[in-house]
């Protein structure tokens, strides 16, 4: 099965070439269509439309992008409770009917309380997610029903709920979903297509794997994963060890001082990494992730295009479906993915697909 290759855009330009986060910012609506169309160009199967308390709105971001596009498909970051879920899921099914079925919707719950805060959330972690499995059950009532239903929860209860959209998608929207904090992966493994998870070395995602599919099965589900790094590739393996520790530098200059630990489950885990070595597997360079404090899905690989596709092909050996690859210098790097990165992931997936089938038959 080809394997899907993810970007994401940001709304304004970076300022340097060492960007963690690409959120926020204001908005450029020329910048926008330029990166969403700089993703398609290279051959991405998708672009992220994140999301934060003050960021522009990722529905309208979406849809912008998507119609300065022809093929490209909008994973939307999604974060429950800031709406009523029947008037999320009509809003969802409209927008995928205006962008001829392009959209997949990525659940945030969310893991920082000030990020939550800003918007008026103040319920803990724990309970956002027993609120994200209602907000979820309700979304897929909504889509999937044939008549008005009724529903009684903790969080939501509505009668006689119903839509007269439905998404171009049948039978609904993919869902993504990210997190896995204890109160997360059973929330996760119930509704969602595919488990976002950041780069990690194979043994721990080997192990993360195992662990949400066996929690999936209770449910009668399989999954589908993702994972996030940051490759970091120039011709020769030297320069790329070079601009890596050059990154490094600048991200150092410019986080926030101090040793706070990070709130989210996920971003804990990248910035234990490093206790392990800054290099993990062959190419797998962890120490940016730990100066971000494990923010900005900051794991890179290092090195030429083909050991940076080689990695990426020992995970899509071990099951996963797809990655999301993104650079320090977002617009730029980008295209020069898609000039020798992308085609060479392809290629490589391509000879394992056609071993395994020559195998079997």
């Amino acid at each position: 099965m080809p394997i899907n290759i993810l970007g994401m855009i940001g709304v304004t330009p970076p300022a340097d070439a060492a960007t963690v986060h690409i959120v926020g910012g204001g908005i450029n609506a020329d910048y926008i269509a330029q990166f969403a169309q700089a993703h398609e160009a290279s051959d991405f199967d998708a672009v992220l439309i994140g999301h934060s308390s003050s960021s522009a709105d990722g529905f309208l971001v979406a849809q912008h992008a998507a119609y300065h596009t022809q093929r490209i498909n909008m994973l939307l970051a999604h974060r429950p409770g800031f709406a009523a879920p029947t008037q999320a899921a009509r809003r969802v099914a409209t927008l995928d009917n205006l962008i001829n079925g392009r959209l997949w919707l990525h659940i945030i719950t969310g893991g920082v309380d000030a990020d939550q805060r800003r918007d008026g959330d103040y319920l803990s972690h724990d309970d956002r997610y027993r609120r994200t499995d209602e907000y979820l059950t309700v979304m897929r009532k909504v889509w999937e029903s044939d008549a008005p239903f009724d529903y009684e929860g903790e969080f939501y209860q509505v009668q006689r709920a119903s839509s007269e959209v439905t998404s171009v998608q049948q039978p609904r929207i993919p869902l993504w979903f990210g997190g896995i904090s204890e109160a997360a992966i059973p929330v996760g493994v119930k509704h969602c297509d595919t488990y976002a998870l950041f780069g990690e070395p194979r043994d721990d995602v080997a192990a993360l794997m195992d662990r949400l599919s066996g929690a999936a099965a209770a449910h009668q589900r399989s999954l589908r994963f993702n994972l996030s790094f940051r490759p970091i590739i120039v011709a020769t393996e030297q320069a790329a060890w070079q601009k890596a520790r050059d990154i490094l530098a600048r991200v150092e200059a410019n986080s926030r001082p101090g040793s706070k630990t990070p709130e989210a489950e996920t971003a804990r885990r990248l910035v234990k990494l490093v206790e392990g070595g800054e290099v993990r597997d062959e190419r797998l360079w962890v120490p940016i992730a730990a100066a971000a404090k494990g923010s900005g899905n900051s794991t890179a690989l290092v090195g030429t295009p083909e050991q940076v596709a080689d990695a990426i092909t020992q995970y899509y050996e071990m099951g996963i479906s797809g990655v999301l690859i993104r650079g320090f210098d977002p617009y730029n790097d980008a295209i020069s993915f898609g000039e020798e990165l992308i085609p060479c992931i392809r290629d490589k997936v391509a000879a394992v697909d056609a071993k395994t089938t020559s195998s079997v038959s």
